[in-house]
């Protein structure tokens, strides 16, 4: 059994004394139905550590033997498949179990599937639990969970919710309970989770190397003391991890009887109104944790510093507008909110529904302008920002715009984003999931059987297979015998990830047109459709004499929104050097990951001077095109040309690349489908005639 770094010393403190990241995974071990823990943090901040560390300071629970289903024995209502097991059954105690969910994990392996070993040598139908039971009462660890598939994320999500588990499939109908502490851990610099998916989570909490030079050689030593004799050093902190112990045992024994009082709860509530979450889940799972948080420092009753801790750790995460916001919470309006007094006590006739709604909360005079003048902000922001824009708004900002010479630079901002059309990659893929080019993998629509031990059972081509060859074999019976060359696998059609490499042209040309906002608002448009699709994306600018990877291929796209806004505009337009940087990468990237594949968006009017090349700079960037068409990668050329008077540069050199044409005007979906159905009307119109 492995010896794990003890949860007390990563912490580095007492129990009284927990940081953000061990109060919230204590909690959440206090209360389950919090909803679990994201730990959001850079590499190397022991995220992982603390985690595996945890499960060792929970006390330990009752089982029956031999159930794979680890049902509570205490529980008259628990049912368990394994079961039912009689006054005589046998109890025991065991460890809580850490099961931690690999990212590449299948739907099968996660939630069970028929056990194909029995159906093939007995002919018996029998389920082989998932990692869901085996969890069941103890912690679900997921690292990387930003990686994971978003249909495996959902289902983790719906059990830990719902805490049941209904298998119908394969000829298999079983229900489990599956009651697990969910805890995921993440680097944003490898992608974020999905704005849907990540309000499931109950807590998020951020997590950050120190910066204080001593509290960094103090983690060192104890690292490097643990690597050099780890039971030694584990045995240093037996008594810590005792108390830890204690205290969660006790606490947990205590959460049931936490008074939340109606002035408590409607502090929640206002605090979250304040902040704007979406829904309800905010006020719940604030409130559950305030409960827990009580409970852990051994309180009879919420208090204001209960509320304020629960909404430090539930509500960050939930005020993301869009995939680019930054998590944060304003702890000074938090404060306002909250004011400097405790909680009032409870009303005396019931709660707040049965006072008149004209009195309002009594919470001081304070408290209710704090909260009216931030919904008056919000108010007032929500009829200024719009959502979408059309392409014409987008041009009209752009006129706007200073119109700086070829040898001079400025940055603009980009326009406002949309909904842009889909881009894809021609042919099919097997790369990992996700929502962009069609690819052959774990999910989607069954297309077809394959000879394989690996992935879902094709029960019917299976039976199929084996049945031409029953004359042929001894059977001792009537039921049809199954053998392992027999095993039919389903093949399934979804859709893939992909690499989006941009190639970004930021001459003069660009910004002497006033187009540089339109083409950063048609980029920024096509990263928050990468973002939603779990695509990897990378990003090249060309401008002056070279190209430059502003950004190497990552799954940040907020890194890359950050970069967009920063690439300046000016100088020459080194056309010819920005493709064969584009070239460069994807080769590096191929030989990385051969199943990622690439699509090329060229971002240019087409426009090709440089000092060093002259008048050679045209049949250079025609040579390049024909080398990156040659590496056989889909490229699309959006044209940022623009004006009555157009050279049509842009699709000479989509013809060179053998790539798809875009306007960039037609890169907004709406614009797609005005233009189809207006093409539609007036063929129509003449067929009519």
């Amino acid at each position: 059994m492995p010896v794990h770094y003890p949860f007390s010393a990563v912490l580095g403190c007492q129990a009284d004394d927990l940081d953000d990241m061990g109060l919230a995974l204590v909690l959440t071990t206090i209360s389950p139905a919090i909803g679990g823990v994201l730990v959001r943090g850079e590499k190397g901040t022991a995220k992982s550590t603390a985690v595996r560390g945890l499960a060792a300071v929970l006390p330990s629970i009752s089982v029956y033997a031999g159930d794979r289903f680890s049902i509570d024995p205490a529980d008259p209502s628990a049912e368990s498949p394994d079961g039912p097991f009689g006054s005589a059954a046998v109890v025991e105690s065991r460890p809580v179990r850490l099961v931690e969910l690999p990212v590449g994990a299948t739907e099968d392996r996660v939630v069970g599937s028929l056990h194909l070993e029995s159906a093939l040598s007995r002919g018996a139908v029998e389920f082989e639990p998932g990692l869901l039971a085996r969890a069941h009462r103890g912690l679900l660890y997921v690292d990387e969970v930003n990686l994971l598939h978003d249909h495996l994320v959902d289902l983790l999500l719906d059990a830990a919710a719902m805490g049941r588990v209904s298998v119908e499939r394969d000829g298999v109908s079983v229900e489990h309970a599956a009651r697990f502490v969910l805890i995921g851990t993440m680097n944003p610099e490898e992608g974020e989770l999905r704005p849907q998916l990540l309000d499931r989570f109950g807590l998020t909490v951020e997590v950050a190397a120190p910066r204080d030079p001593a509290l960094r050689a103090e983690v060192v030593r104890r690292r490097m003391a643990f690597d050099l004799d780890a039971p030694a050093f584990v045995e240093r902190y037996v008594a810590a991890e005792r108390d830890l112990t204690a205290r969660v045992s006790t606490a947990r024994a205590l959460v049931g009887k936490v008074r939340l009082t109606a002035p408590g709860l409607l502090k929640i509530a206002e605090v979250c109104a304040a902040f704007e979450v979406d829904g309800l889940r905010a006020d719940i799972v604030t409130a559950r944790t305030a409960v827990a948080h009580a409970a852990w420092a051994g309180r009879s009753e919420v208090t204001r510093e209960d509320i304020r801790r629960a909404a430090l750790l539930a509500l960050p995460h939930r005020r993301r507008r869009n995939p680019f916001d930054a998590p944060g919470l304003d702890e000074d309006l938090l404060d306002r909110i909250l004011g400097d007094e405790e909680l009032p006590p409870e009303p005396p006739e019931g709660g707040p529904e049965h006072d008149d709604p004209q009195d309002g909360p009594q919470d001081g005079p304070e408290s209710e302008p704090e909260v009216g003048q931030a919904e008056s902000s919000h108010e007032d922001s929500s009829e200024t920002e719009p959502v979408e824009t059309s392409q014409d708004e987008t041009s009209t900002t752009d006129e706007a715009l200073p119109t700086p010479s070829a040898g001079n630079t400025s940055t603009t901002a980009a326009g406002t984003a949309y909904r842009p059309r889909l881009l894809t990659v021609t042919g099919l893929g097997t790369g990992r999931t996700g929502g962009r080019s069609k690819a052959i993998g774990s999910s989607g629509r069954r297309i077809g059987a394959s000879v394989s031990t690996r992935g879902s059972l094709h029960l019917v081509e299976t039976l199929k297979a084996a049945a031409g060859k029953q004359g042929a074999r001894d059977r001792t019976s009537a039921k049809v015998e199954l053998r392992i060359e027999d095993l039919r696998t389903a093949v399934r059609e979804g859709r893939e990830a992909n690499l989006v490499l941009f190639c970004v042209d930021a001459s003069g040309s660009m910004a002497a047109r006033k187009r540089m906002a339109q083409v950063k608002a048609a980029v920024l448009s096509l990263l928050l459709d990468a973002y939603r699709r779990r695509d990897k994306v990378g990003m090249i600018t060309f401008r002056g004499e070279g190209a430059e990877l502003v950004l190497p291929p990552t799954g940040s796209v907020d890194l890359a929104a950050a970069r967009l806004d920063e690439v300046p505009a000016g100088g020459r337009t080194p056309l010819a050097e920005g493709l064969l940087e584009a070239a460069r990468v994807l080769q590096r990237e191929h030989l990385r990951d051969p199943d990622l594949r690439p699509l090329l968006v060229v971002v240019t009017d087409g426009r090709a001077n440089s000092k060093i090349h002259g008048k050679d700079a045209v049949r250079r960037s025609q040579q390049a095109a024909a080398y990156v068409a040659g590496l056989g990668v889909t490229t699309v050329v959006i044209d940022s040309e623009s004006g009555p008077m157009r050279l049509g540069l842009a699709r000479q050199l989509a013809a060179h690349l053998g790539a798809e044409h875009v306007p960039v005007a037609e890169v907004s979906a709406e614009a797609l489908t005005s233009t189809v159905h207006g093409f539609t009307g007036s063929t129509m119109g003449r067929g009519a005639a």
